[in-house]
């Protein structure tokens, strides 16, 4: 029976935080087409910036898992969406190459706090067997972001008439998102005044892995987080999957530029098309977890099942669009692919919260969200170099990758579950 619904409240807030964080980010592509034609700059000068914003995310991921696990996820939320949405309006004063990185450096350092923050919200305010849910709806609200940044952004360049207005407009909708969050996110579960001893009991003794009858209670420094084998799984799995996303996030508005001949009102048509594969995925990767676990699996076996699953659906679908005719079949094909990527990537990051405590969650999803961002580098100095001719290599690539995230997991993370200090060898 559910037990309350402030935790849902709570997580529901932070996927709308996700699907501004994507209308933010998204814009840039979308508007590409007018900005290079205004400002005179190239496919190079794009990749440049793209990798800019990716450096910056990455250190941003490192840097806001440790600022989470600090000043808790009230304040860290807080933090994060102001600074970023102050870059995406600055955007709308970026003259060339050097402006226009200044700025996405800044959006991406800030951006890169809603990953950590929102895997450490679930690791609080979700037991276990919902952890993988939970993390799906947030995961959807990047999804949703896709799907509605894409005519959201066509409609208001066209209505404004100006892609610098158009960055103003969609930069102001964190400022308007603080205000829920202040009024809502008092506290922890701990001692939120507004949450039911019911569903406070159901949360935290939910906390324990049933298998073992075990809470995640060790919190390790960054030094251990890094020695164990189960870290470099999760942050492995992340390096591989994490470019899959990108690939679509940073260069589908390029590939059907430059594939099918298409302006930015054409891209807005087609382009929100694959995110809702990605959305139905996060759902449908979460309840099937949940669903798994109900029905007696342990955690470890649900985790790499789900994993393994969208890991084959990935790859099946990446192959296939290595010879797609036609940009509906490309876009149904993108579909599967992040339909795939979500089923897997929310039992993945539920990880750092089967492994160890709340205390030191944020740090490893912030470690596996800059390897993560590092290998989406490489893809984005990549894709110019081997998209000469066509994407089919870019798709090649990805379907490698999402062989090895699943192996990543399958290997290294052995049998998920609390892990506990090493004892001290004797002398």
């Amino acid at each position: 029976m559910m037990k309350g619904r402030l935790r849902w409240f709570i997580v529901s807030l932070v996927a709308l935080a996700t699907i501004i964080n994507y209308i933010d980010r998204g814009a840039l592509g979308f508007l590409w087409p007018e900005i290079s034609k205004d400002i005179g700059l190239t496919k190079t000068d794009y990749a440049i910036i793209l990798n800019v914003f990716t450096f910056a995310y990455a250190f941003g991921q490192t840097l806001f898992g440790k600022i989470f696990d600090w000043v808790g996820t009230r304040l860290g939320f807080i933090l994060s969406i102001s600074v970023w949405s102050a870059a995406t309006m600055l955007h709308a004063v970026a003259s060339g190459l050097g402006s226009f990185a200044v700025f996405r450096g800044i959006l991406g350092v800030s951006e890169a706090g809603n990953w950590p923050g929102a895997t450490k919200a679930n690791a609080e305010w979700f037991p276990i067997r919902e952890r993988a849910l939970a993390q799906g709806i947030f995961n959807s609200g990047a999804a949703i972001g896709g799907i509605i940044s894409a005519p959201i952004i066509a409609y208001l360049f066209v209505f404004l008439d100006s892609w610098r207005a158009t960055f103003i407009a969609v930069g102001a909708l964190g400022f308007l998102w603080l205000i829920p969050w202040l009024i809502l996110y008092k506290s922890g579960p701990e001692s939120h005044p507004w949450l039911s001893a019911e569903e406070r009991d159901y949360i935290l003794t939910g906390q324990r892995n049933k298998d073992t009858d075990e809470v995640a209670e060790y919190a390790p420094t960054s030094g251990e987080i890094l020695s164990r084998k189960e870290s470099w799984g999760v942050i492995l799995a992340s390096f591989f999957i994490d470019p899959i996303w990108w690939l679509f996030v940073g260069w589908l508005p390029l590939y059907l530029s430059e594939t099918y001949g298409f302006g930015v009102k054409e891209i807005g048509l087609y382009a929100w098309v694959p995110y809702v594969g990605a959305m139905f995925g996060a759902w449908f990767g979460g309840l099937l977890a949940q669903n798994r676990i109900k029905a007696g699996w342990s955690v470890n076996k649900s985790r790499k099942f789900v994993i393994g699953l969208g890991g084959l659906i990935m790859l099946v679908s990446l192959l296939m669009t290595m010879k797609a005719a036609s940009p509906l079949f490309a876009v149904l094909l993108m579909a599967a692919i992040l339909f795939g990527f979500q089923t897997s990537i929310g039992n993945i990051q539920t990880l750092p919260s089967d492994f160890y405590s709340g205390k030191s969650v944020g740090s490893l999803a912030g470690f596996a969200g800059t390897a993560a961002k590092l290998a989406v580098v490489g893809l984005n100095f990549l894709i110019p170099v081997i998209t000469i001719n066509s994407y089919a290599p870019a798709f090649a690539v990805g379907a490698a990758l999402a062989i090895l995230s699943v192996l990543s997991v399958w290997i290294l993370c052995g049998n998920i579950h609390p892990l506990k200090p090493r004892t001290a060898k004797v002398a």
